[in-house]
């Protein structure tokens, strides 16, 4: 019996999406101390943006080489060095003494991180028929949503009651220990149950011509028009969520830590419905690019909000804001939906990869522009609240630089299966 009628498959599929569970809580729950933080290291609004963009701009940088390195030596190598890697730098976070050590722990986090999307999905190939993956492709999607879910209400939660050394440096031994299980049924239990393991490899002609195809794929208006589309979505969400949220509903409502996390799970939930919601309307209509509009306007819309309210919107209008903002990150599977449609098949996973990396450039540049404008406007009038107004201009001009994307995106309109990113692949 080979691996894809086996029921042992099923036994793979919840370690690996378990480990994607516990490894994108941990791309955003930094962000619930970050106020601590700046108290315990004596660190200013800039240093924390930084810290927070270090991880995602070493997620962004890795992408595609992590596409070539998965196919040509394998991908459970590298999900149980990425779980391993993950933990390890979680666990120094929580031990950390030194802004150093922060710097450094969140740059072992964000290598493990870039590990896990590209791995897992070849690994789920491995192990689960066509129909069967393309179905479980999705809910791998959405587990990305519910990990940033767990770093929200239950973790501040833990932060609470046990402190946030302690509930990090669980976090970080439990990833080490996932790391361990992946091991073991990854590498150990496969090679007792199967003899002879079927091993997913990619045609030697596609890995001779990556370089050519990647010079390709750099010269493409459609490539850069997805590179931009997920960019103006995905960076306004991800990395206001994952550093300012928080200190947001904190400093400008006077919400407890627990209250302010929940502003996230309201985003959260609109990311949750967004992708599979998204996806049927465009299955539905035959185009991608129509309700992908929608989507780009939604989310500049909201963001502007803030402006025109001041930076300062009632409780209401923030719920309705925060879940409109979430919903677009959501519906980014339109994004690779887009790639599948306009690519071949052989150039769809690289394409994929450059697209996910715009998304993440704009999740790491977001923190470090928002936080230097914090600091200008608390020097220059001590005023915190000039200074997160000021700051969302800058997911106002990601938003309409996302906008510009997808209007320049071309589609062929036929019917299309639409597939879901990393949260993150969303990284996510």
């Amino acid at each position: 019996m080979d691996k894809q009628q086996h029921k042992y498959r099923w036994i793979v599929f919840v370690a690996v999406l378990f480990t994607y569970l516990l490894m994108a809580s941990q791309r955003t729950a930094p962000g619930l101390i970050t106020d601590q933080l700046m108290e315990d290291f004596g660190v200013t609004a800039s240093t924390i943006g930084l810290l927070t963009s270090i991880q995602f701009f070493v997620y962004t940088s890795l992408q595609i080489p992590m596409g070539i390195l998965a196919d040509r030596f394998g991908p459970n190598l590298f999900l149980i060095i990425g779980a391993t890697l993950t933990g390890i730098g979680t666990i120094l976070y929580s031990l950390g003494t030194h802004e150093f050590i922060l710097f450094f722990s969140r740059i072992l986090t964000g290598v493990g991180d870039a590990t896990i999307w590209v791995n897992m999905v070849l690994i789920l190939a491995q192990w689960f028929h066509k129909k069967e993956f393309v179905r479980l492709i999705g809910f791998a999607g959405m587990t990305g949503s519910l990990g940033f879910l767990l770093a929200t209400v239950p973790f501040a939660t833990l932060i609470l009651l046990l402190g946030w050394r302690i509930t990090f440096f669980s976090t970080g031994l439990l990833l080490c220990l996932c790391g361990v299980l992946l091991y073991f049924v990854l590498v150990q239990n496969t090679k007792r149950i199967f003899s002879k393991e079927p091993v997913f490899k990619t045609e030697e002609i596609q890995r001779e011509k990556s370089s050519r195809l990647l010079r390709r794929i750099f010269s493409s208006r459609q490539a850069w028009a997805l590179f931009f589309c997920h960019f103006g979505v995905v960076g306004g969400y991800v990395g206001f969520i994952s550093s300012w949220a928080v200190p947001y509903g904190i400093n400008m409502y006077e919400m407890s830590r627990s209250e302010a996390s929940q502003l996230i799970m309201i985003g959260l939930v609109g990311a949750l419905l967004g992708a599979p919601l998204m996806s049927w309307i465009a299955g539905c209509l035959g185009t991608i690019k129509r309700p992908y509009i929608v989507v780009h306007i939604a989310v500049l819309a909201s963001w502007f909000a803030f402006l025109l309210l001041k930076g300062h919107p009632s409780i209401f209008m923030l719920i309705v804001l925060f879940f409109i903002i979430g919903f677009g990150y959501g519906a980014s599977a339109l994004t690779f939906a887009a790639v599948r449609q306009t690519f071949p098949l052989n150039e769809s996973g690289i394409v994929s990869g450059f697209a996910n990396t715009g998304g993440f450039l704009s999740a790491a540049l977001l923190p470090i522009i928002f936080g230097y404008i914090l600091d200008y406007f608390q020097a220059a009038t001590g005023n915190v609240s000039d200074g997160y107004y000021y700051g969302f201009i800058s997911p106002v001009i990601f938003s309409f630089i996302g906008l510009m994307g997808v209007l320049l995106l071309k589609e062929k309109r036929v019917r299309v299966a639409v597939a879901y990113p990393d949260e993150s692949n969303k990284s996510y």
